[in-house]
């Protein structure tokens, strides 16, 4: 909480100082309360101008009205952290097929569009407007942002408007977090402004699902700005705290002071930049666990992740792979348990039981939250499988040892039975 609130003052420092800039530059005092309408209406005018010399773009032109644009292109030669832009370009049509389960099949990665928005608040609903709309893409040149900004809430129509445009040569939108929060916003100020949304004939790749199946057992938190940090290598520098950003286009609202919307340009680039570089790496791990761009997986516990999606996609096999190979590479102790436990159910499940009892046993050997559901699998086995009912019995004792309860009474009770008729019957026939 200090740091955000250290750069919320620094933030306010540096914005107060380039205030004072300008303030001296145009001869005026910034907002002043005895200001009159003409002054006020002199300044608004100028600064909402200085936006296009600011941020070198330029104001667009639709059928719905006007609003500003600006674009910005990383060449190929450029790195972003781990990544280098040119291998954007050489992704596999066929990467995005596993990880959507499917539904893309084949798109060529000049066709996919990497969405990110900017908003006035997270609430969503019918009074929270997308302020700020990015879309980055894949050409021959780099890797290349376009930006649409509406200045004033009678712009939206505009925006919106000129979006719909600049998405209709591309295939598959790609967010992170987008199906939940910024493509059913966007949809709603489409309705809102009587207009068509153009995500119907779009497939939409949300690589927060990805990025959580991948590091949601290694990393605290699966969020853009930390998979950016911790995946990438990438360090933001004088990044806008996003609980900052509403508060700063509410001012511009207020005060036309452009410059104030620089750090929230940034923000949304850097942004939809990583969202395009973490593209090439996480559907890549669902293809193949060696990943691609140098980004083979180099933690267990991502091999985890990995391999639990392969077994809710029905690959059980490649699944036991991988649980094998993340033993081996090494994991803490609550994973190693429940990763054994898992082998051991697939093992048994695809009918091979020598290799199931065996993990079993590892697992009753030791104390760890499965040791009892170990112990009752054993029970189980001797009983049914070797009719062995005293080594039955004593394992279900050892659980019983462990964690009491109904079932496993009433399974040493039967057992102590069936052992019990076995000694009368070998003494009768004896």
């Amino acid at each position: 909480m200090e740091d955000i609130q250290e750069q919320l003052a620094a933030l306010r420092r540096h914005i107060a100082g380039i205030d004072r800039k300008y303030a001296a530059n145009s001869g005026q005092r910034v907002g002043p309360a005895h200001v009159d309408q003409a002054a006020a209406a002199h300044h608004r005018s100028s600064a909402a101008h200085f936006i296009q010399d600011l941020m070198s773009g330029e104001v667009v032109t639709t059928a719905c009205g006007e609003h500003f644009e600006t674009e910005r292109v990383w060449e190929r030669h450029r790195r972003h952290g781990s990544v280098d832009i040119s291998d954007l370009a050489d992704l596999p049509v066929d990467l995005l097929d596993p990880l959507s389960e499917g539904t893309i099949r084949q798109a060529h990665p000049t066709k996919w569009a990497f969405l990110d928005t900017e908003t006035t608040g997270l609430a969503g609903g019918t009074g929270t407007y997308a302020f700020l709309i990015g879309v980055g893409s894949i050409d021959a040149s780099g890797f290349r942002l376009r930006q649409f900004f509406m200045r004033d809430y009678g712009e939206e129509a505009s925006v919106l408007c000129r979006l719909a445009e600049y998405l209709a040569p591309f295939d598959v939108l790609i967010t992170y977090n987008g199906k939940a929060y910024d493509q059913p916003l966007l949809e709603t100020r489409f309705r809102m402004v009587r207009s068509r949304h153009p995500f119907d004939r779009m497939e939409h790749l949300d690589l927060l699902f990805g990025a959580r199946r991948l590091w949601k057992l290694r990393l605290e938190s699966c969020r853009l700005v930390d998979l950016e940090n911790r995946i990438l290598g990438v360090e933001r520098q004088g990044d806008l705290p996003g609980e900052m950003i509403p508060y700063i286009y509410f001012d511009f609202l207020r005060t036309q002071r452009a410059f104030r919307l620089v750090p929230i340009f940034h923000h949304n680039a850097i942004d939809i930049l990583s969202l395009a570089c973490l593209t090439a790496i996480v559907p890549a791990h669902f293809r193949s666990d060696e990943g691609a761009c140098g980004t083979a997986l180099r933690h267990g516990a991502d091999l985890i992740g990995l391999a639990r999606w392969l077994l809710q996609a029905a690959r059980p096999e490649e699944a036991l792979r991988l649980f094998r190979k993340a033993v081996e590479m090494g994991l803490r102790d609550d994973l190693l348990f429940r990763t054994l436990w898992d082998t051991a159910v697939i093992e048994k499940r695809l009918g091979r039981e020598n290799a199931a009892l065996a993990l079993i046993t590892e697992l009753a050997e030791s104390p760890n939250p499965y040791r009892v559901r170990a112990f009752e699998e054993l029970a189980k086995h001797y009983e049914h499988r070797e009719r062995n009912y005293s080594m039955a019995l004593e394992m279900t004792r050892s659980a019983k040892a462990i964690a009491d309860g109904p079932e496993i009474r009433r399974r040493e009770e039967r057992l102590k039975a069936r052992v019990a008729r076995l000694r009368s019957q070998f003494l009768i026939t004896g």
